[in-house]
């Protein structure tokens, strides 16, 4: 661990699995589509396709993504959110560990999508975010792209602002050797505006 608790543990304190899954069980049951992640991600992919879901809380993408035919390993530092993912998909990976010290977790460098979704990258610990952005690059093989999706105003986050701009995070990810493909305002493809609140972006690393 880095020795610093991140935004969702302020949040939180660690104990929202079960509230977050009973969360979304009442939005697909009011039928809501909860797999929104999951299709946009898979548009991207070939079949049998090696992901990693950075930040996987209960593991609704992942789970998702793997009824869908691709190889998922969820990774959470939320031992209450992996204990429902443990649960819900027993025979999936599902890892406990910090996002800053993903090279700790013995992962092979040959993912082809990493995704960090539901605000995963706002909600990292204060003055970590370059460091998760080059671990998370650091498990993709070449040619391999990372997927974000966060709020970038108050409205579509659980914090009174935003602590990470566009700008800073497209710095993250070109320090980290990543280059931007497409940026979309929702899981759904819609074009994405400048001054939007929230951002799904797709960086690629290039190929070998």
């Amino acid at each position: 661990m880095t020795g610093q608790r991140d935004r969702w543990a302020e949040l939180t304190g660690g104990q929202a699995g079960e509230e977050y899954a009973r969360r979304f069980a009442r939005l697909a049951a009011s039928g809501r589509d909860v797999h929104g992640e999951a299709t946009f991600c898979t548009a991207l992919l070939k079949p049998g396709a090696r992901v990693l879901d950075a930040g996987c809380g209960t593991g609704r993408i992942a789970i998702r993504l793997a009824e869908l035919g691709h190889h998922c390993t969820g990774v959470d530092v939320d031992a209450s959110m992996l204990a429902v993912a443990h649960r819900e998909a027993p025979a999936q990976d599902w890892l406990l560990g910090d996002l800053a010290r993903l090279d700790t977790l013995g992962l092979d460098s040959d993912f082809d999508l990493v995704l960090a979704a539901g605000n995963v990258i706002p909600l990292l610990a204060p003055g970590t975010g370059a460091t998760v952005v080059g671990q998370l690059a650091a498990v993709l093989r070449p040619g391999g792209l990372l997927v974000t999706g966060m709020g970038l105003d108050a409205a579509h986050l659980p914090l009174e602002e935003a602590p990470v701009t566009l700008a800073e995070f497209d710095e993250w990810c070109a320090r980290a050797g990543l280059t931007l493909r497409q940026r979309y305002a929702t899981w759904s493809g819609d074009p994405y505006s400048d001054g939007g609140g929230y951002a799904v972006s797709v960086h690629t690393r290039p190929a070998a």
